[in-house]
């Protein structure tokens, strides 16, 4: 595929997972599988057999240096540093207007930088599926088949083949809904229409800004003014419009028909919190979930995750469901059933002056 670029937005901040993901220190940054790797190395690795060099690495000014260091390999000019954060739209649009003069036939596909898959064969093929898609002009997404019914995911409504006849297994996406509550996740399972919004999308450089200058021409104006005179970035930036890409171009594009969805069967998983991460780590013999050094962490009849992170010896007794995340400078102890709230806590250290946690 010698025009498919892969876009990675690294940004965030991954507050239901701290203390281990810091806004100095978000997850993509961190080993959170046990694989030796980073989270966005992982991704890198993922997409090589499908992009070679043909990367760009979106990120923010604060976490520009860690991403350089991580990916030693990847040239100066293509990792592109955001001054502030503005949300997914303008960070994808800013990869797909560089690449556009770059490469007028450039296809991009956007993957986060900090989702784990475990089936990569599986993610190529149904990559391969998107790019053939998106040359009919589409914006193609990956839909996640569902396991269970969610209530943290976005779901896509799937409909008829696409194109009408076609020999790909894309669809025709009917349409983006927003997280749901659980008895209507119930019924989205059951019928066997919706697949869970992922966030990837695999669709022709040109034709993403053209989508975006339908409803915001002033975005896409932008977008091109930086990538025209780089040098401009620090000016231009601070004006653009502080909006995701499914509430920018899928939504709507969705509504006219220009969207296509790719049904994805592999493993996936966006790690969003310590319940999620736990089902990615392999269980001990005596009921527990570690993550990091094993021989710091001493459990008895205890069940549950623990992250051993600060150095020093960690040791539960008798706890069912727990969850302690152990750093240097804090420690976290909840249980499965919180997780969520964790988010909520950091909110809190930020609200009483403690910054220097967050």
């Amino acid at each position: 595929m010698e025009h498919f670029w892969g876009v990675i937005p690294a940004g965030g901040s991954g507050t239901r997972l701290w203390p281990l993901s810091r806004r100095s220190s978000p997850k993509f940054l961190h080993d959170l599988t046990g694989s030796g790797h980073s989270l966005l190395q992982d991704t890198v690795t993922r997409l090589a057999p499908l992009t070679g060099q043909r990367l760009l690495v979106v990120t923010g000014v604060r976490h520009a240096d860690a991403v350089r260091e991580q990916l030693p390999d990847l040239p100066p000019d293509q990792v592109l540093v955001e001054p502030s954060p503005r949300d997914s739209m303008p960070a994808i649009g800013l990869a797909a207007a560089v690449l556009e003069r770059r490469d007028p036939d450039a296809v991009i596909g956007s993957f986060a930088a900090d989702h784990v898959i475990t089936d990569p064969e599986a993610f190529h093929s149904c990559i391969r599926d998107a790019v053939a898609s998106a040359a009919s002009g589409a914006l193609v997404t990956l839909g996640i088949r569902p396991t269970y019914p969610a209530t943290g995911f976005g779901y896509i409504k799937v409909g008829d083949p696409w194109p009408p006849g076609g020999a790909q297994r894309a669809r025709l996406a009917e349409q983006f809904v927003e997280k749901p509550d659980r008895a209507r996740a119930e019924g989205y399972v059951e019928s066997g229409d919706y697949l869970w919004n992922a966030g990837m999308f695999v669709v022709r450089a040109s034709v993403l800004l053209e989508l975006l200058g339908t409803w915001h021409p002033e975005l896409v104006r932008g977008l091109r003014e930086i990538a025209l005179e780089p040098t401009r970035l620090d000016e231009v930036w601070p004006s653009l419009t502080k909006i995701s890409i499914d509430h920018a171009v899928a939504e709507p594009a969705a509504d006219a028909g220009r969207v296509a969805v790719v049904p994805a069967d592999f493993s996936w998983d966006d790690v969003g919190d310590f319940a999620s991460l736990a089902s990615l780590l392999e269980e001990s013999p005596d009921g527990l979930r570690v993550l990091g050094p094993r021989s710091e962490v001493v459990s008895q009849d205890s069940t549950g995750l623990v992250a051993a992170h600060g150095g020093r010896t960690v040791v539960t007794l008798g706890v069912e469901g727990i969850v302690v995340v152990d750093t240097p400078d804090a420690l976290l102890v909840t249980t499965r059933e919180r997780v969520q709230d964790v988010k909520g806590i950091v909110a809190t250290l930020q609200s009483s002056g403690r910054e220097d946690l967050t």
